[in-house]
């Protein structure tokens, strides 16, 4: 949709659009489907249940997205001297056998290897600190309401960030950005340790939500750093023949790059978790059977090495030693020929 030399700026359209929505799906509905939230905010007479429910939502955000889609479908019209004579693909197996003819270029097939485990280190941080958080006792509505001070931040940023990985060299931003997050995630380890700490019998005190509204801070300056310069990097190597298919496949895997580490580091917590029988002698917690024998036999399972510990140090480490044997191969794809990214597609 941009022009060749505003092509670097795709991520941008798209964070910002992304920023939007994620405030609406998230953010809002949390606090719109928060009973406390909206009797203590929103209303003069307490009611048991929030202002709207899960499949109210739902629903009207599916009529809005039937209509505008129909909308667009409609009234939008395509620019007929712009069309291609030729269309990119024919069908299902012809856009299937352009995908591997793409992945097997070694450019490409480089890129992927090194993004589907660039993310590794930043597992633990994104994936369980928020249900840690909540595990302590944050209320998940306040969880959700510290998202929106960020939201001005997470429209800024990206355009900030655009005059930097508009250039040649986007994914110097996203190597120079790494570290720092990946401090971060330790930094957020910490602020679930220090939660029951500082927690009271109303809560948790102003100044604990000051640090974490500027942990988040300096976490999404980090994130959107490394995920405007990837889509940048995307959209500038794309062969523009076959450009849609080719963003495509490239995002996906940089997604998915994201998505499995966040899915194992969930999965790891529990056999990472250290715990001992209390109360029953010659009982253990290393098994579900056997903390139902703990339990049967008097005693209680007491944590001593949360698994979230543990695996947040590992995946630090893992992230350090990814940026420093891996990184500087990964920076230099950018340097690579646009030959080296263009697809030689059999008529």
């Amino acid at each position: 949709m941009l022009s060749r030399e505003n092509v670097g700026y795709a991520s941008t359209c798209n964070s910002v659009g992304q920023t939007a929505g994620y405030f609406l799906g998230n953010v809002l509905f949390l606090a719109l489907e928060s009973a406390s939230f909206c009797n203590k905010y929103l209303r003069s007479e307490p009611q048991p249940r929030g202002i709207v429910t899960l499949a109210d939502f739902l629903f009207f955000w599916g009529a809005v997205f039937l209509v505008t889609t129909t909308l667009v479908a409609f009234l939008k019209k395509e620019n007929q001297e712009l069309i291609p004579a030729k269309e990119e693909t024919k069908g299902i197996t012809d856009t299937y056998r352009l995908l591997f003819s793409i992945v097997k270029m070694p450019a490409v097939l480089t890129f992927c290897l090194l993004i589907l485990t660039a993310k590794v280190g930043f597992s633990a941080a994104d994936a369980v600190t928020g249900l840690k958080l909540v595990e302590e006792g944050v209320p998940k509505e306040h969880l959700a309401l510290l998202a929106v001070p960020m939201v001005p931040l997470q429209i800024i940023l990206p355009l900030v960030i655009s005059k930097y990985t508009a250039g040649p060299q986007p994914l110097n931003t996203f190597y120079k950005a790494m570290p720092y997050r990946l401090l971060l995630g330790l930094e957020f380890a910490f602020l679930v340790w220090w939660a029951p700490k500082v927690k009271h019998e109303g809560g948790f005190p102003v100044y604990y939500y000051a640090v974490m509204v500027l942990s988040y801070a300096l976490h999404q300056i980090t994130l959107y750093s490394m995920y405007v310069a990837i889509m940048a990097f995307n959209a500038k190597v794309s062969d523009p023949l076959i450009g849609g298919t080719y963003m495509t496949l490239l995002n996906t895997v940089s997604n998915l790059g994201g998505n499995w580490p966040s899915t194992v580091a969930l999965w790891l917590v529990d056999p990472l978790t250290v715990k001992e029988c209390a109360g029953a002698q010659g009982h253990t917690c290393a098994t579900a059977a056997a903390t139902e024998l703990c339990t049967a036999a008097g005693g209680s399972c007491i944590t001593t090495l949360d698994g979230y510990y543990v695996e947040s140090v590992i995946c630090v480490i893992l992230g350090f030693a990814w940026w420093f044997f891996l990184g500087p191969k990964f920076k230099k794809l950018q340097d690579e020929g646009q030959s080296s990214w263009k697809c030689r597609r059999s008529n």
